[in-house]
């Protein structure tokens, strides 16, 4: 097996934990864990801890670390903070965002768009979260930026997982849009309304992901 990165044996891991072969309340052995991905307990270590970030592992002190499944009506309510969030994000940004970035969003959603014409939903998701970032700074806000960032990283799993929905993508790009048009005209209003949609995960869209979770990554 070849030498797997941090960032790559944190995503395994994320897609063990989500399509429940690694249990809620299972301890992650870091010895077990090496020597299934072929590597020294160094990047096992440090997957672990970006686990811990996203609020998927939990660390005790002389116990190690556990697998954390967050419930539904927790996830919810997160999403529900993360789109007032970035709205505000988006409000702010719609006054401040530079001519620069503006085009920098642009180029992003540029990229985007050949992410979804190759069905490639990694590439699309880290093209996403840029377009997303951008924006959080272009609030002009720092306190706002780093709360945004907080949570988002919180939700990483669950908003790569929801791309991967039928017809998401493209739904999601055309939102992508949407809001680089109302940053562009610079409408507060509409720009926080655009950022709250894309971001709301609501009723039947919400219960859906959930049920639907484990068959997606599978």
């Amino acid at each position: 097996m070849s030498i797997r990165s941090a960032d790559k044996i944190a995503n395994e891991l994320e897609h063990l934990v989500l399509t429940g072969q690694l249990c809620n309340g299972e301890r992650l052995d870091e010895i077990t864990l090496a020597k299934r991905f072929g590597v020294s307990r160094t990047p096992v270590r440090e997957a672990i801890q970006k686990l811990a970030t996203s609020g998927l592992v939990t660390q005790e002190p002389r116990r190690g670390a556990f697998v954390r499944q967050p419930g539904p009506v927790e996830l919810l309510e997160m999403f529900e903070v993360m789109a007032e969030l970035e709205a505000t994000c988006g409000r702010l940004a719609a006054l401040r965002i530079s001519d620069d970035t503006l085009a920098q969003l642009q180029l992003t959603n540029e990229k985007s768009q050949t992410a979804l014409d190759q069905g490639n939903v990694d590439l699309y998701y880290r093209e996403n979260q840029t377009f997303h970032h951008l924006i959080y700074h272009a609030s002009g806000n720092a306190f706002l930026e780093s709360e945004t960032l907080r949570l988002h990283r919180r939700l990483k799993p669950f908003r790569r997982l929801q791309l991967r929905l039928r017809g998401r993508m493209n739904q999601s790009m055309r939102e992508h849009r949407e809001i680089l048009k109302e940053l562009v005209d610079g409408d507060p209003d509409r720009a926080a309304a655009a950022l709250r949609d894309h971001v709301a995960i609501q009723g039947e869209k919400f219960h859906h992901l959930m049920a639907n979770s484990k068959d997606m990554l599978q």
